[in-house]
């Protein structure tokens, strides 16, 4: 499947959904903070997530600092968001629910 930077039309139906998620135009990405109980569930939310993108063959940027984690998803392929990105934020919102 090849991958598609999607159009603004495409973005303004989405984002909604990402409510939590801040979109970076410039960038072309989205971003959200996690804020875990402790290092080892901050630790153990970016195994799951890890597993995922790995699965997906589509990979974050992150960052982790003690129980937060900084997730941005971006396509560089596309030089913006494509849909993997916005499915795998949704996958990351779920994979929260279940860790905390």
């Amino acid at each position: 499947m090849t991958l598609q930077k999607m159009s603004a039309q495409e973005l303004a139906q989405q984002l909604p959904s990402l409510q939590l998620w801040h979109f970076d135009a410039k960038l072309g990405s989205i971003t959200r903070e996690f804020v875990l109980s402790d290092f080892l569930s901050a630790f153990e939310f970016m195994k799951r997530i890890a597993i995922e993108a790995e699965n997906h063959n589509h990979h974050p940027e992150w960052r982790n600092v003690y129980n937060k984690v900084r997730i941005t998803w971006t396509t560089h392929d596309v030089q913006g968001l494509s849909m993997k990105d916005i499915e795998l934020a949704h996958l990351c919102d779920q994979l929260f629910k279940l860790s905390s």
